[in-house]
Order: structure tokens, then C-alpha cells, then sequence
């Protein structure tokens, strides 16, 4: 939450947060599939009960500062967030494709109103598959690896129901964007941190930029409008 809060402040429009399932069913927000590198816990998230991993520290694996920082529920997120920032809720279920985690974020998405402030994104067509049928009204992003052959990205792209695609930066051209385009989809680019690489994807025409640094990538946004007028 630190983290999110601090995007806020930094003038982030948007958050991007990986979502799984508990134990017992209820939807975290953690980046890895194991409690190991980034908290006090051990072992697979999802073997885990919600008042297990509350218990946690997960914040003193980045510095004493966020010492006693817990691993926040969506909704929790969604209640001190969702009216402030959109919302772009990566589907991590990759250990467990099959889960109910799309079926279960839809439901808080619903039940807090948030359906036009979220956008679903995830490596596995599965989970977008199913957020389409549960909620056709909510937009998905497909994502993409460079190391994926370029027969699979073409596959997933043929088969995959999605509004914006979301390729690593190494795959960004201005040729993909006018693709995509063309074919009514937006495209949205992971991870960009490096100034240069910044300026790169705002002059190409990226819809959107997946930054740890959104103070950086506004101002070079700004600068770059300002040229162009």
C-alpha cells in the first residue's frame, strides 16, 4: 500500500498490481508465487490462509522504513484506491490457471462499483477468457514476453480476447503500434524506467507506460507535448 500511495502522490493515473488467491479463497495483492524473497513467510502464497499471511512482514525486505508493511487484499486496495486511481489488476493465477481468482476479482470489482476503473491484464489467455465471459464490460490487456517464440505471440493475439496489448519494451516498434491500431487495440508497454527508453515509447505513440518512475515519465510526457506544439 505504501507503494500505491506513493504512485499517487508521484502523479501515477493508474496502478498496476498482481492479484492471487489465498488458501482460503480470498484475493491478495503480491508480485511472486512464494512468501520467500519479499516477506517472513515460506512456501507457495496459495497454501496459505488469509490470517497466516496477515501475520507477515512484507515490507523489510525493501527497507526498515516499510518495516511491518502487511500483504494488502484487493480489497482493500479497491476501498482506499479505487476512486483515485484506475486500477490495472494483473490475473497471476499461472500456478493454478484453472482457479476462480477471475471470477473472484470480478465479484470485488462489481461489488465496489469500479467496473469503468479497472483494466484486467494477465499472461494466461484462460484467465482473460473467463474475465471476459464474467464481465464483457471490463477491458483486458494481453501480455507478452520477448523470449515467447513469435508463432506463440501471433497465436495468443489470434485467440485471446483483449482490448490493449501489453508487450515487454523490447518488443515495442511503431510498426506493432500501427498494427494494433488499425485493428482498434491500444498498446501499453512494461517496464520502462530508463529516461531515454521513455522518450522513445511517448514519441512512438505508446497508449501507456508501465514505469517505476510515473514522476519521470509525466514530466518527459509533458516535455514531449510541449515540443510537438
Amino acid at each position: 500500500m505504501a507503494a500505491f500511495r506513493k504512485a499517487a502522490k508521484l502523479g501515477a493515473d493508474a496502478i498496476e498490481l498482481d492479484a492471487k488467491l489465498t488458501a482460503d479463497g480470498v484475493v491478495v495483492v503480491l508480485h511472486d508465487q512464494t512468501l520467500d524473497r519479499t516477506t517472513t513467510g515460506h512456501g507457495k502464497l496459495r497454501h496459505h490462509t488469509l490470517g497466516e499471511i496477515s501475520k507477515l512482514d512484507a515490507g523489510r525486505f525493501f527497507s526498515e522504513e516499510f518495516a511491518g508493511e502487511r500483504i494488502p487484499t484487493l480489497e482493500e486496495v479497491f476501498l482506499e484506491l479505487g476512486e483515485i486511481l484506475l486500477i490495472n489488476v494483473e490475473l497471476t493465477n499461472y500456478g493454478s490457471p484453472l482457479d476462480e481468482l477471475p471470477r473472484k476479482v470480478i465479484s470485488l470489482v462489481k461489488d465496489h462499483g469500479l467496473e469503468r476503473r479497472v483494466l484486467f491484464s494477465s499472461f494466461n489467455p484462460i484467465a482473460l477468457a473467463k474475465a471476459r465471459k464474467f464481465a464483457p464490460e471490463i477491458p483486458l490487456g494481453l501480455l507478452l514476453l520477448p523470449q515467447e517464440p513469435r508463432w506463440i505471440r501471433g497465436l495468443l493475439r489470434a485467440l485471446t480476447p483483449y482490448e490493449a496489448l501489453h508487450p515487454e519494451k523490447r518488443l515495442v516498434t511503431k510498426e506493432l503500434i500501427d498494427r494494433e491500431r488499425a485493428k482498434g487495440k491500444a498498446v501499453n508497454v512494461w517496464t520502462v524506467n530508463e529516461i531515454s527508453r521513455l522518450s522513445e515509447m511517448i514519441a512512438i505513440g505508446v497508449d501507456g507506460l508501465i514505469t517505476d518512475v510515473p514522476d519521470v515519465a509525466r514530466m518527459i510526457y509533458r516535455d514531449e507535448e510541449y515540443s510537438r506544439n
